[in-house]
């Protein structure tokens, strides 16, 4: 009965948070772009700023959506860039120089502003940086580490979801310019990179490299003048977000977040006064542009990609999704205008699936929590959560994808890769897929090109299945264990538990004299032969990774350097022949498994507002659908829960929910007996 009364009680409060969608961001003004002009006048004011310092940039602008505007090289600027966390670690990419065109690093870094970016907030590469690392804030010992720990491995290069650029096609294939666009770096931590606004609405991002060097800010408490970050400041003058929406207006954990270190006054030229750039100096960047500037796409167009769900053509699943919401839905199209990801039911496993009218409800019913919820990283302080929510089976398939109008892009990726990590780490056969002979050995090779091409290289790739062994027990990762994304983050830290900087590392990162944000453990493990793979692509470089004295990237034989293949990590499932973790692992909160009669059938993953908000949105999302559907499906039995896991004597989490999270509700302890 007290289930019931809270479902009733949400019911009752839509139709107002449904209006204060439509206010912050559903209609009208979410619907800009940046024009032909725009992106000129960005890069005329960068561009003048470079030169007034005498530091020839790299500058990149790209649409909310990810598509690549322009990329503008000035004579003598640096053709790549140093990987770096400023500190000795070798392992990874960390290290990795003379390699990497700066090109790519200025595409990582527009993308990353315009991908974390909304309405309700403006977030930068320095915020970024501030997020990521082993601790939060950095340099804070004995403090968690960063709340998107991990995100900056999203967005990749072989992404099955992040679509991609063909250049020189005609015609151009119909998904050209939709989003969401991969990264070639994934989110970059490096200051330099910042959102435009038109009207009030996130529209693209700038990026911009001038000193060859890819890295991040290990000291937040000093003010630093970093010579990106000044010149993409100088191309953001007429496309500033507002004041109040800024990161440093945000506090997360009690702790106000970074957005620049330079202001006006930083700026050493006036940039009304830029002149046109030249036209000679865009460049064309294999993968993501041909060259000369084009516009971008209008945010919530059919020609973006991302656009409310039309009950009338995206079927009678979709629809029903956006009546139980009773607010906007958006999700992704492709093709003439349908949905990218229709809504199918799950492949079976013990005679258990998800249904295609279990999956919307559940879809339906996290994005109702998300509505009532109050969001922690959005202005005004009282806006609803803005979040995408992904459903997946167990081998990782797709089932269905929705989002709130305004959520930030760099959810829907992300989304996508918690139900993912969820699924496959819940796997009974999760051990014996990461051992598989074509995985570690296949990744150990990309791992010894890299010693090879950078002088004092260390890089080795663990068993990580025999690490998780050694601190869970033998049957780790073979006995059902049911992990959410959180869990997974409790054994991905540089320290065990989280924060403590005295203790070791966990089973699924590298000791931290190894580690860093470019060189994490098993979640960059998986992928480093697919990044490697994409650089040499971008770059037509045919290396000779296995010492045979042949190149490996021109299987074909015709001179071209293949791309990357469409899905990350080397991983097939043993039971479908599907990529379990298409897009890649993710390591912070926000997914959890779904369950049918005590049997795993899938993934729920939520991504775009703060972890707590994340983890709560799916897990009462599907709570709430398993009272709907009178217990037809449910989380793991408790039993089973990673948090009945005690390594060390330490208890994993399952999920984290927020104090007081309902904007219209003082409720306590919303997850808790659930």
């Amino acid at each position: 009965m007290r289930k019931r009364a809270k479902l009733i009680a949400g019911k009752a409060l839509l139709p107002l948070l449904a209006l204060a969608l439509l206010c912050c961001g559903a209609g009208a003004s979410l619907a800009q772009h940046l024009s032909l002009a725009d992106v000129n006048r960005v890069v005329a004011q960068a561009a003048q700023e470079a030169a007034a310092r005498n530091a020839p940039a790299t500058i990149a602008v790209t649409d909310r959506v990810g598509n690549v505007l322009a990329v503008y090289q000035m004579p003598g600027a640096p053709p790549t860039v140093k990987v770096t966390s400023g500190r000795t670690v070798f392992t990874g990419i960390d290290g990795l120089a003379g390699v990497v065109p700066s090109t790519l690093a200025a595409i990582s870094k527009a993308v990353t502003g315009a991908y974390l970016s909304s309405s309700g907030n403006a977030f930068s590469t320095r915020t970024a940086s501030q997020i990521v690392q082993e601790n939060f804030n950095p340099g804070e010992r004995i403090a968690g580490g960063g709340p998107l720990f991990g995100v900056q491995f999203s967005q990749l290069p072989c992404s099955d979801l992040n679509r991609r650029f063909f250049n020189g096609a005609i015609p151009p294939p119909p998904d050209q310019f939709r989003g969401p666009k991969r990264s070639p770096l994934g989110l970059s931590a490096d200051a330099g990179g910042f959102p435009l606004y038109v009207n009030g609405a996130v529209a693209g991002g700038i990026g911009v490299i001038a000193d060859g060097i890819y890295g991040l800010d290990s000291n937040v408490l000093d003010t630093d003048a970093d010579t990106d970050e000044i010149i993409a400041l100088a191309g953001t003058v007429g496309y500033a977000p507002a004041r109040d929406i800024l990161a440093d207006r945000i506090t997360v954990e009690g702790k106000t977040l970074r957005y620049s270190d330079a202001g006006a006054s930083s700026l050493a030229a006036n940039p009304v006064s830029a002149p046109a750039p030249l036209p000679g100096n865009f460049v064309a960047v294999t993968g993501y542009t041909d060259g000369p500037p084009v516009s971008g796409q209008t945010y919530g167009a059919s020609g973006s990609g991302v656009r409310a769900i039309n009950p009338a053509t995206d079927g009678a699943a979709y629809a029903n999704v956006a009546a139980l919401v009773g607010a906007p839905v958006f999700t992704l199209v492709t093709g003439p205008d349908e949905p990218y990801f229709p809504m199918i039911s799950g492949a079976s496993n013990a005679g258990q699936s998800l249904s295609v009218n279990e999956v919307s409800v559940i879809l339906a019913q996290a994005l109702r929590v998300a509505i009532s919820a109050r969001a922690q990283i959005r202005r005004p302080l009282s806006s609803p959560a803005q979040v995408t929510v992904t459903i997946v089976d167990g081998e990782g398939q797709v089932l269905a994808l929705a989002r709130t109008s305004d959520a930030p892009i760099f959810g829907i990726d992300v989304s996508l890769q918690k139900a993912r990590t969820a699924a496959f780490m819940s796997r009974p056969d999760a051990a014996a897929s990461l051992e598989n002979p074509g995985v570690f050995p296949v990744i150990n090779v990309t791992a010894f090109a890299l010693n090879s091409l950078i002088p004092g290289h260390l890089y080795f790739v663990h068993n990580y299945a025999d690490s998780m062994r050694g601190f869970l027990g033998q049957d780790a990762l073979a006995n059902g264990a049911a992990y959410t994304a959180r869990a997974v983050s409790n054994l991905s830290r540089p320290y065990f538990p989280d924060g403590v900087n005295t203790n070791p590392n966990g089973p699924l990162a590298r000791p931290f004299v190894f580690w860093s944000p470019f060189s994490t453990g098993l979640q960059l493990d998986l992928v480093v032969p697919n990044l490697v793979n994409h650089i040499l692509f971008v770059r037509n470089l045919n290396l000779d990774v296995t010492g045979d004295g042949v190149g490996d990237f021109d299987p074909d034989n015709n001179g071209a350097v293949n791309d990357t293949g469409l899905g990350c990590t080397p991983l097939v499932s043993r039971t479908s022949g599907l990529n379990p973790l298409a897009n890649g692992l993710q390591v912070f909160a926000g997914g959890s498994p779904i369950y049918k009669s005590g049997v795993l059938v899938g993934g729920i993953g939520v991504s775009g507002d703060g972890i707590d908000q994340d983890d709560m949105v799916g897990f009462l999302g599907l709570h709430n659908a398993s009272v709907a559907l009178g217990g037809s499906v449910s989380h793991a039995p408790a039993a089973i829960r990673s948090d009945q896991l005690q390594p060390l004597g330490v208890r994993l989490r399952y999920v984290n929910c927020p104090f007081r999270p309902f904007l219209a509700s003082d409720e306590q302890n919303v997850c808790e007996g659930k």
